[in-house]
């Protein structure tokens, strides 16, 4: 499964047409819409549903084609083993990019990731983490691009996540 959702988002990011012919690095205030594959993994047991939510955040370009930003996000899931969709996950770190063609910007993002799960019935509870991931993001506009990612979230107790998400923005 995993091998899957890397390769999807792989192909996915590589067929986003890039129309934008800038290839500076782009600075300000973005939101965006985000959905995909959610696979929790509890104690070596696994379910796939489906995440959506929504992100926000605000990137420096700092010359030479480098981007650094800084991400928050709120996303919900749905699974049938776990009952996740009746919680949330809650990001918030950072992510360092650059240019790879006609404006698509290849980056890596890290931080600290909280997320609300019941167990089996056995009641809402939160747990800490962090998550790392990659990405492609290409232009649609000058305001307006497109995103696929892969991330990866590593919580306490045993829990882990594989998403494979895909999105649109606005930048401000």
């Amino acid at each position: 499964m995993k091998k899957f959702l890397i390769a999807s988002v792989a192909v996915f990011g590589l067929a986003t047409p890039a129309f934008a012919q800038d290839d500076t690095a782009v600075s300000g205030f973005r939101l965006e819409a985000v959905a995909g594959i959610d696979n929790v993994d509890i104690e070596g047991e696994g379910d796939t549903g489906f995440a959506y939510g929504i992100a926000a955040g605000y990137d420096f370009a700092t010359g030479s084609n480098i981007l650094v930003g800084a991400d928050a996000e709120v996303t919900f899931a749905t699974t049938e083993k776990y009952d996740v969709g009746a919680g949330r996950d809650l990001y918030v770190g950072g992510r360092i990019g650059t240019q790879v063609g006609s404006g698509v910007l290849l980056y890596a993002k890290a931080g600290y990731t909280n997320a609300r799960i019941d167990v089996d019935g056995g009641g809402d509870f939160n747990v800490d983490g962090v998550r790392v991931g990659a990405g492609l993001e290409a232009p649609l506009t000058d305001r307006f691009f497109v995103k696929a990612e892969y991330r990866y979230s590593n919580y306490e107790l045993g829990i882990e996540r594989h998403q494979g998400l895909a999105g649109v923005g606005v930048r401000f």
